[in-house]
């Protein structure tokens, strides 16, 4: 980096004062104020960002070298002296070598120190960190994956997760937290499907929305991602181009952003590095002003996915150079430039010095940027840092039991046909690759894989208990043998014969394989491990198949960042399936084992038959079986939503009015009963299907979720309300509509078992939705005095 400096401001020079220091004003007035005290440098100064790093690269793509990079420099640099003019954002100090909280708070403090200096209106910086699967920090907590999060179907627990992990960031100096991932999965194969929460729509909306609640009730600025597309690339490759229409953009992409922005308060967007129908995301228009601004009411910043500025020059290839990179994404709606500043600073200067960018468009992003300031509160004068930052406790009990609670919700028993609980004095062989191995049980984004994978034989900070260590715990009086059997990133088969051997010798089999989480092919799941197909990773295919052909009893246990197609292994006794479960998921998943815990987790995405099938549930009649006119079968082995529970639920009734006004509400009453000996968890699912549409609309999609329990014998009714705008889409015209017409209204344990149902009328002229509409569907459960057909409900415990 080319370093420019001007002197630092003088420590005797008082910080020159204004309106923007009147606490009276409201936050826009004060941002105002201070944008008309600042020259052009001084603006664009807030605008971009610094990393202290060498290895960035590692973590995320890196700049390729072109003269871009050679025009990196910054009015906004780092010197000996400090900071000239001002700096935008502070980018990852905890979350880019392992440091400790002491360390890392101090070097915060000295750097926004700096900062401040460096500007005559001693404006701090934005401190932002990543925050995926919790604080990516040393000895911080590292939560589920949000597949897992999905798996749970539990939006209050998301919400306190994110609570808690707002806390840790605000507690050490941290302003801006770079989660959640709201893309919705489009093809299993794509590496960041651990990333996600899921592949519907209604669950990634309302999930993502309660993960930003937590998050900004912190006062930590939730940052959603990608927008928009990214998940949809072609043949899942990462950062491929993205050719959906219109309608899939509308229906299926944006619908999450706009449920985190208008039910969660999301006050930051980052944009996605794909194009989409030929124009990168970082340059549309259309995108960052004409959806975001324009339609949604977004007043919030737009950052810039790490150097997605300069890939519009080096990467897409749409601009010449950084200077022009920078003025097509402040053009198109991007305020500020992480994590580093390449095509805004001093190239942005001078384009509009030359006229090339209006001074406006740096005005309207600064403005939004300083709004934020104001917001946190970086001009009133406290402390840089917080003065007891330094004794934070990154992994403390509330986190650990948030994680464990986490943990447990998350784990989906696919089968058991009578092998679980396991016996706890059995003959146990535990088997596999992903057995005695802790990457397989934390995301990519957990700081252990992230950074420390780049710090061989570093400490990891926190204790990850491997799923042989929880086995071993969890059945004390077992005897217990382990074989590792192959590779899970290498197609090494040379451990297979012997466990072989264990297992034939063996009560009973727990066979635990799927993949290791990390970066651009540092891993067989996480940013830029996209799969060829979704068979197991390295020789774990030959091992289950060889395990399975002892004839043992096998408990099949997949720790993975996607699904695998598990059709070939349908003899398994039992199959455990956890996406990534964090620090406290090994216990999770022993504790499912042995019966200490109750299997609650639904599926956020399909399990495949085969490992050529990538479809997700969200399909048109013509995407699904079609005897005699594909060979094709893309029926999923397991469903969306699936997942076994202890107790015999049966769903009894779906009552609902016969018709429902084009702009009303219906309110529909889902009966279950728990005809078993044993508490349950039922996740009452409820689908809709369009009977006759003027455009194609998928055979079946999820309109609402009720996670409630159920205790033995008893029975439970949840009411739905439901808005007609639930069943709207995106017409002929372009325009979203709700369209009269015939409906089916269906309920049941997931969305390939739905046992009642009814058809309904939407009455009414067709319905063009112009403004904001209804992006949730409440629910409560019926309690004593409410009847349902004339039976009284038993009391139960509402939401």
């Amino acid at each position: 980096m080319t370093l420019q400096h001007e002197g630092p401001r003088s420590a005797t020079r008082p910080v020159e004062r204004g309106r923007w220091n009147d606490r009276r004003l409201a936050p826009v007035e004060r941002a105002q104020a201070l944008l008309e005290a600042m020259t052009l440098e001084e603006k664009v100064a807030q605008l971009g960002s610094v990393w202290f790093t060498d290895s960035g690269g590692d973590f995320a793509p890196s700049v390729e070298a072109t003269e871009t990079t050679a025009a990196a420099e910054t009015v906004s640099s780092p010197t000996d002296d400090g900071f000239v003019g001002g700096l935008g954002q502070l980018t990852r100090i905890f979350g880019t070598e392992p440091v400790t909280v002491p360390d890392g708070v101090r070097r915060l403090r000295e750097l926004q120190q700096q900062v401040v200096d460096g500007n005559r209106f001693g404006i701090p910086a934005i401190a932002h960190e990543e925050c995926l699967t919790g604080f990516a920090a040393y000895g911080a907590t590292a939560f589920p994956t949000p597949l897992a999060w999905a798996a749970t179907f539990d939006e209050d627990l998301v919400e306190r997760m994110a609570e808690a992990i707002g806390d840790d960031l605000r507690s050490v100096g941290v302003h801006q937290g770079l989660a959640p991932v709201l893309d919705v999965v489009r093809d299993y194969r794509w590496g960041r499907v651990e990333e996600t929460l899921g592949e519907d729509p209604y669950l990634v909306g309302q999930l993502g929305a309660a993960y930003v609640r937590g998050l900004e009730r912190t006062g930590v600025i939730a940052t959603l991602k990608h927008f928009a597309g990214y998940a949809a690339s072609r043949g899942a490759k990462n950062h491929g181009p993205v050719s959906i229409g219109h309608r899939e953009l509308a229906d299926v992409v944006l619908p999450p952003f706009e449920t985190a922005i208008r039910l969660g308060g999301a006050r930051s967007v980052m944009n996605a590095y794909t194009d989409l129908d030929g124009v990168p995301a970082g340059a549309s228009v259309e995108l960052l002003t004409g959806v975001l601004r324009d339609a949604w009411g977004f007043y919030g910043t737009v950052v810039a996915d790490y150097w997605a500025i300069p890939f519009l020059a080096t990467m897409h290839r749409v601009a010449e150079g950084a200077a022009e990179a920078g003025a097509l994404a402040l053009t198109a709606g991007i305020d500020v430039e992480l994590p580093e500043t390449v095509g805004f600073g001093a190239a942005l200067v001078g384009s509009v010095r030359d006229g090339t960018v209006s001074e406006a468009l740096v005005d309207r992003a600064v403005l939004r940027h300083l709004r934020q300031k104001v917001e946190l509160g970086l001009l009133d004068g406290g402390p840089l840092v917080p003065e007891d930052a330094a004794a934070t406790d990154l992994d403390g009990p509330r986190n650990r039991a948030i994680a464990t609670r986490l943990a447990e919700e998350s784990i989906v028993l696919l089968r058991n046909s009578g092998a679980l609980p396991l016996d706890a004095r059995s003959r146990i062989a535990v088997i596999g690759p992903a057995a005695d191995q802790f990457r397989s049980l934390v995301g990519c984004y957990a700081f252990p894989n992230h950074v420390l994978s780049k710090h061989p034989g570093h400490d990891l900070g926190i204790a990850i208990p491997t799923l042989l260590d929880a086995v071993r715990t969890e059945f004390p009086g077992a005897d217990l043998v382990s074989e590792e059997g192959c590779g899970i990133t290498t197609t090494d088969r040379a451990g297979i014969p012997a466990a072989v051997k264990a297992a034939a010798e063996a009560d009973v089999v727990v066979l635990a394989v799927g993949d290791i989480a990390g970066l651009f092919g540092d891993g067989t799941s996480g940013e830029g491990c996209d799969a060829e197909d979704l068979r197991l990773p390295g020789g774990q295919h030959e091992l289950v198949l060889a395990v399975l052909a002892t004839g043992t009893p096998v408990v099949l246990v997949v720790l993975s960042g996607r699904p695998y197609a598990l059709g070939e292994y349908v003899t398994a006794d039992a199959v455990v399936q956890a996406f990534f479960p964090g620090q406290e998921g090994a216990a999770a998943v022993a504790g499912v084992l042995s019966g200490r815990v109750a299997p609650s987790g639904r599926l956020p995405v399909q399990i495949p038959r085969s490992p050529a099938m990538s479809g997700t549930s969200l399909q048109p009649p013509l995407g699904l079986a079609s005897r005699g006119i594909s060979v094709l079968d893309p029926t999923p082995l397991y469903s969306f939503g699936h997942g076994l529970t202890a107790g015999d639920v049966r769903y009894r009734s779906l009552e609902a009015a016969p018709e429902l006004a084009v702009d009303g509400e219906l309110l529909v009453d889902v009966t279950v009963e728990n005809a078993g000996a044993t508490d349950a968890v039922e996740v009452v699912q409820l689908y809709g299907t369009d009977l006759v549409a003027s455009v194609v609309r998928p055979a079946v999609e999820l309109l609402a979720f009720a996670r409630i329990d159920l205790a033995a014998g008893t029975t439970a009714t949840v009411r739905f309300t439901v808005s007609a705008d639930r069943l709207s889409f995106t017409g002929v015209d372009g325009r979203r509509i709700v369209e009269p017409g015939r409906s089916t209204l269906s309920a049941g344990p997931s969305a390939g078992d739905r046992p009642v149902a009814r058809t309904i009328e939407v009455t009414g002229a067709r319905r063009v939705l112009t403004g904001p509409r209804s992006l949730r569907v409440d629910w409560h459960r019926l309690g004593t005095g409410d009847r349902v057909d004339g039976l009284a409900v038993a009391p139960t415990g509402g939401r």
